[in-house]
């Protein structure tokens, strides 16, 4: 081989070891924390774990990315809380996360900016199983989470903030729409800027939403803070309430067997909670509006000037 052969064939070969390098280098943002495999894909992570039990670790970054979970446990994981967004990505027209698995848990990821034809984009579409989510936060997109039924399985939210939900041009969605569950648990959330629907719909038949703050000062054609549309029993305590002046429906904070009475509504306690209009915001309302004709045992509340406890519906 001469001398200028030898030249060519070394650049040749440079040219190919440079893309092949390149694309060895591609992030790989999935590592499933038992095996410590890496992943350039949350379906490839989620398949290979399977009906298994697995957490999957998401390193920073803005990721277009979505999966369908269909059997196992899986934990989906922020290396770093607050630092790994997913970002518009949508799988089967309805989440960035659709769950049926068995249980799912989320923790410190950031959704933002999912929105779908039907209006109900969601970060997290929970169709069956136990979900928790904790440490993590939901922006900009028609709505946070959004399940269907499943009677059996439990819900948790602990130490979350859902802001900027409910985007829609007719029907509108909600910062959680929970369907027909066994047990809806929040707890230390916050739930703020609501651009339609309410901030907490939930047909499970019991609830627990405790400690957290719905802050509606800055809303947009929101409705009530917590909606439970065919009753429940629990309790709402502890919570920090503030109505803000541009409401699709001002007429109560929170709402009682509006749509029928589907569950009971006798253990229902709601106490040591604070309510009030916003700075600048003048009007008559109810705290509690009840269409369920269950007495519910109503405890000391701090509300503000316009306010009235209680109204049967």
């Amino acid at each position: 081989m001469t001398v200028l052969r030898i030249v060519l064939f070394a650049a040749l070969l440079a040219s190919i070891a440079v893309p092949l390098a390149a694309q060895q280098e591609r992030p790989r943002p999935y590592r499933i924390a038992e095996t410590g495999k890496t992943y350039g894909s949350l379906s490839d992570a989620v398949g290979k774990i399977g009906g298994g039990t697995g957490t999957i670790e998401v390193q920073p970054g803005i990721w277009r990315d979505c999966v369908v979970q269909e059997a196992g446990n899986i934990t989906y994981r922020a290396v770093t809380p607050g630092t790994a967004i997913f970002d518009g990505g949508v799988c089967e027209g309805k989440a960035t996360l659709v769950l049926r698995g068995r249980s799912a848990r989320v923790e410190g990821l950031i959704f933002q900016n999912i929105a779908v034809p039907d209006e109900n984009g969601a970060g997290i579409r929970l169709e069956r199983g136990d979900l928790a989510v904790v440490n993590s936060l939901f922006r900009d997109s028609q709505q946070g989470i959004l399940t269907g039924i499943d009677t059996s399985s439990r819900i948790v939210i602990d130490k979350s903030s859902f802001s900027g939900l409910g985007l829609c041009a007719s029907d509108c969605a909600h910062s959680i729409y929970i369907g027909d569950y066994g047990s809806l648990t929040v707890t230390r959330s916050r739930f703020e800027r609501g651009q339609g629907g309410h901030y907490v719909k939930s047909r499970a038949a019991r609830v627990a939403i405790t400690d957290s703050s719905f802050d509606d000062s800055n809303g947009n054609g929101s409705n009530y803070m917590i909606d439970l549309p065919g009753g429940a029993s629990g309790e709402i305590t502890r919570n920090i309430f503030v109505q803000g002046q541009n409401k699709e429906n001002w007429s109560a904070f929170i709402a009682v067997a509006a749509e029928g009475r589907s569950y009971p509504s006798t253990g229902l306690q709601i106490f040591d909670n604070s309510a009030a209009l916003a700075p600048g915001v003048s009007r008559n309302t109810w705290f509690i509006a009840n269409w369920s004709r269950d007495a519910i045992p109503l405890g000391e509340n701090r509300l503000g000037a316009g306010l009235s406890p209680y109204q049967q519906r």
